[in-house]
């Protein structure tokens, strides 16, 4: 059963507490990368006949395969994919930064935006299929301009990638996919091997090895961030229906055992009723044994004195999802300082952002939304700045740059700035 207890009753470190066991797999997932820089393509091949139990016979999944997954999916569910489709694409094309330019008095400056040319995507598979983060993964990177998109994903037993996955990339134009999974998959993208191209940035979410697996490869390419369990955090007044609360904690429950799922309220008795709830709900899930283990271990509902108070504490805890239950929520809008992706009103559950409204629902966990941001476009583009000087606008400040480089010590930087002006030129 959910644990409740009362705001300014119990510790702070009880109240804020995070339940995140790391699995000690970093030896593992080392070993796994100097297999696949060693031995490159054989090494995925084996690796997929020893964890995924398959048996491959080419490593990148072939047009004819993606045709046949295509038409395998039924046309109402392939219409709903291109419709989030559409709405991830009018959420992020507002994204789009552009380049800019400075000009004046001999001086021109500006920054220059440019895609990052080649982005590695890892979708999870095994026990679910994630047509979501194939498209809220690709579709900003094809907005940013991104030269080529390299998905991989665990194959099946039959050597195959599920049809849903393969739909999802047609749609949202992904170049190439690869059945590979696990840290060997994140290893292949960052180093390449024969079949596999080395890209840029790795983005997308994983099992513990995966998440390893980008700790180790990060600086010989980008990655987007390390994603710890998810979370769901809602803020509910008394006026909220606690059947509703209950589903939308459970909607995060379901994931992951080590999944964390917050009520806040104002309110005592609306605890109570969530908690029936939950036992109520519970048991009419598939997952229900995920979902206990998440709930009981997790899972806390703290009683705040009144809502200003329960947005402070969303605020310490700094959830990925963070819904205000409440009848105004736009009048609480401005005091969130720290939450992934926030969900307004009663009628707004977190799976709307999961699938289908359009911001998108790769987002900082662990409470690292204190100082990260969803993935956008902007994770898809670097920056480039550029300086041009006319000789005249250099001597009007030449001696101010050397004044500063004297000042640090480093006479080379004060001289370049003053040898232009020597009479020997």
């Amino acid at each position: 059963m959910i644990k409740i207890m009362n705001y300014g009753e119990v510790p702070n470190s009880e109240i804020f507490a995070r339940e995140n066991i790391a699995a000690n797999v970093e030896s593992v997932v080392s070993e796994i990368i100097t297999t696949v820089r060693q031995k490159g393509d054989a090494a995925l091949y084996e690796y997929a006949a020893r964890f995924d139990k398959a048996e491959l016979s080419s490593l990148e999944v072939s047009q004819a395969e993606i045709d046949e997954a295509f038409a395998a999916v039924e046309p109402e569910f392939l219409e709903v994919l291109r419709e989030a489709a559409a709405n991830i694409r009018l959420f992020h094309e507002k994204q789009v930064r552009n380049s800019f330019i400075i000009n004046r008095d001999g001086i021109v400056m500006g920054q220059k935006v440019t895609p990052i040319e080649r982005v590695g995507l890892y979708v999870p598979g095994g026990t679910a299929a994630y047509p979501s983060t194939v498209l809220m993964d690709s579709i900003p990177a094809k907005i940013a301009g991104c030269e080529t998109i390299v998905m991989v994903t665990p194959p099946g037993r039959d050597g195959k990638v599920n049809p849903v996955i393969l739909a999802a990339a047609k749609i949202a134009g992904v170049d190439r996919i690869f059945k590979v999974g696990g840290a060997q998959a994140v290893a292949a993208l960052a180093y390449g091997t024969e079949s596999i191209p080395n890209v840029d940035k790795i983005v997308g979410p994983g099992n513990a090895y995966v998440a390893e697996a980008k700790k180790q490869v990060f600086g010989k390419v980008a990655i987007d961030m390390i994603a710890g369990p998810s979370e769901i955090l809602v803020v509910a007044d008394c006026t909220a229906n606690p059947r509703f609360v209950a589903a939308d904690l459970l909607s995060q429950a379901e994931h992951d055992k080590m999944a964390s799922a917050v009520l806040v309220t104002d309110s005592a008795e609306f605890a109570a009723a969530v908690s029936e709830e939950l036992e109520r709900q519970i048991p009419q899930l598939p997952r229900a044994e995920i979902a206990r283990a998440s709930i009981d271990n997790n899972g806390k509902i703290i009683v705040a004195e009144n809502l200003k108070l329960a947005i402070d504490i969303a605020n310490e805890i700094a959830p990925e999802h963070l819904e205000l239950c409440v009848d105004n929520p736009f009048d609480f809008l401005d005091s969130v300082r720290h939450a992934g992706s926030i969900f307004m009103g009663k009628y707004c559950p977190e799976a709307l952002g999961d699938y289908f409204a359009g911001p998108n629902h790769t987002l900082p966990t662990s409470g690292t939304a204190r100082f990260s941001s969803p993935l956008s476009v902007d994770d898809f583009v670097k920056k480039s700045q550029f300086t041009y000087f006319t000789r005249e606008a250099l001597g009007t400040v030449a001696g101010k740059v050397a004044t500063f480089a004297e000042k640090e010590g480093l006479t080379a930087h004060a001289r370049s700035a003053t040898i232009r002006f020597e009479d020997k030129l």
